[in-house]
This record gives structure tokens, sequence and C-alpha cells, in this order.
């Protein structure tokens, strides 16, 4: 109504000076026009803004994370205090862990730590050993049939790469980023500890990877990637052929499926903020000799 009476609407006071030549006529009474005059207002008020254009309203929406955690005998290695405070903080992220067929008390760690977090925890027990690559396929497979979940990950059990890194790459995630990947570039403003003789290693090895991947791609193995759900259906789709590098076979799949140009839209390589070498790998120092023939077998295989 302010509206109104600020710009004065002058239909009602037409209504007057038409009145006059109508006294007798009781419709045309001074009370009914400032009725009329009043229902006027109101009315011309309400169809301004019902007019009026709305801001648009901002939807959050919280991400579902959930990420696949590989462990074979890592009972001493399992830090329950990180897990646990990780979950308490993010409440919209689940962790899956996959007990690889391990021989020490990694699975009664496990089932106490989902005790304590049984909406945030799930468990797969496999029977025997099945690589780290197809435990980590086993686990993707049981998020993806959750039809739950708008980002799903893998991380290392010893958190070489801590949750909340991973957590903030998941948050790259968008309509058109559909691969995040880690990377340990060491630089100046962050924090890369890692033993000179397996950075060395490592570089010689990524290099020939890239290289064979004909992508420009620093850091394939690092243990930290969050794909979305449709992407990691065609990258875990079927059973690996290496149990250390299946890293490079989600590299090629996803290449031969989308095509490189596609790939290299939908990726991005992101520079840790923190990576610690925890040691005790579970790699022995003579796959160093076996990882050329293994690289040789998935080039021939992919290419």
């Amino acid at each position: 109504m302010f509206f109104s009476l600020f710009f004065l609407n002058l239909d009602p006071l037409t209504r007057i000076l038409q009145s006059s030549e109508k006294k007798n006529s009781p419709k045309y009474s001074l009370i009914g026009l400032y009725k009329s005059w009043i229902f006027n207002s109101l009315w011309s008020d309400f169809c301004y803004f019902a007019r009026k254009p709305k801001p648009p309203v901002n939807i959050i929406q919280m991400m579902q994370l959930g990420i696949v955690i590989p462990c074979y005998n890592e009972s001493k290695r399992l830090s329950q205090s990180s897990f646990g405070g990780f979950l308490n903080e993010r409440t919209e992220v689940d962790l899956c862990f996959v007990n690889d067929g391990s021989t020490d008390t990694t699975l009664v760690v496990l089932t106490a730590l989902r005790d304590k977090f049984p909406r945030q925890i799930q468990l797969i027990n496999l029977e025997s050993n099945a690589g780290k690559a197809n435990a980590v396929r086993s686990g993707v497979h049981h998020l993806l049939q959750k039809n739950k979940y708008d980002r799903i990950a893998f991380l290392d059990a010893d958190l070489s790469t801590s949750l909340e890194s991973c957590w903030v790459l998941a948050k790259k995630i968008n309509t058109s980023t559909k691969f995040v990947f880690g990377s340990r570039i060491k630089k100046i403003d962050n924090r890369i500890d890692r033993r000179w003789y397996r950075f060395l290693v490592g570089r010689v090895i990524a290099t020939f990877i890239s290289q064979m991947l004909q992508l420009s791609v620093y850091d394939t193995q690092c243990g930290c990637k969050v794909f979305k759900p449709e992407i990691a259906s065609l990258a875990f789709k079927e059973p690996f052929l290496s149990r250390w590098l299946f890293d490079v076979e989600v590299f090629y799949r996803l290449k031969n499926r989308c095509g490189t140009e596609r790939l290299q839209e939908f990726s991005k390589e992101i520079p840790l903020d923190s990576w610690v070498d925890k040691g005790d790998s579970k790699i022995s120092l003579s796959y160093g000799f076996w990882v050329w023939i293994d690289l040789l077998t998935l080039y021939r295989f992919y290419k």
C-alpha cells in the first residue's frame, strides 16, 4: 500500500468527483468509495510485488563422499584416532575398509573401528589376498551399488595422503571435473617427505609411464584419486592385470573409452599440501625389476 499512497492512485479520486453528480445514490457514498480505494491500492501493490523478479536461491548440497581404503596386515599402522577424529568432523563422508586377506589382527582392529562408527564405516572382508588393485576394485563396486555417493575415492591405509587432503581433492569435483588425483610435487609451500632414492626411482618410472600413456601426467602412482560415479564405473569395470600398477590401468581405460582429449577435459592433477612417506612398504625391492615387465604387459594389452 505504501507505493499506492506515495504515487497517488488517481482512479479513486476520479470516482469521488463523479459521485458529486450522484449524491443521492447510496452506492456512490464517500465511505463506499474509500473502501474501493483501499481495495484497489492493496490489489495494485500485490500485483507489483507478484511481478517483481525474485533473487535466485543458492542451494548448497552437501557432497556425499565414499573413500575405499584397502588393508593388508595394517594392524600396527591403522591410526584409529585419525580415522575417528576425521569421521566426527566430516559427517558426510563414509569409509569403506577392505581387509585383503590379512594374516594379522587387521580384521579385529577394523571391526572395532566399525563398531564405533556403524553409520559411517563399511567393512569388506576378503578371505584370501587379492592384491591392492582388486581390493580397491571390490570396495569401489560396493560403494557404486549403494547408489548414494556423488564422489568415490581410494586412499592408502597408512594415510601418507591424509583423509583431510582427500576431502579437499573431492571438493574439486563438479559438473565439468569428474576425475581428480593428487600429485607429490614438492614445492616451496607444501610438505612432501619422501626418501631420496624412492624419489629418484619414482621419477624415472613416472616419466616412462607418462611417455607410455602419451599423457602429461606427473604422478600416476599417488595413492589418492577421486572419481564421479560414472567415471569410477568405467575405470573399475573389469579386474586388473597388475596387482600394484592398477593406477596406470585406470588411466589407460579412461583414455581408451573416453579419448585423450575428453580425458584431459574432465581430469585434474592437483599437488598435495602434504604427503609423508610412512615406510614399511608392502612392495618388495625385488619388484623394482619386475615393474618393467608389468609395464610392458600393460602397454601391449591396452595400446
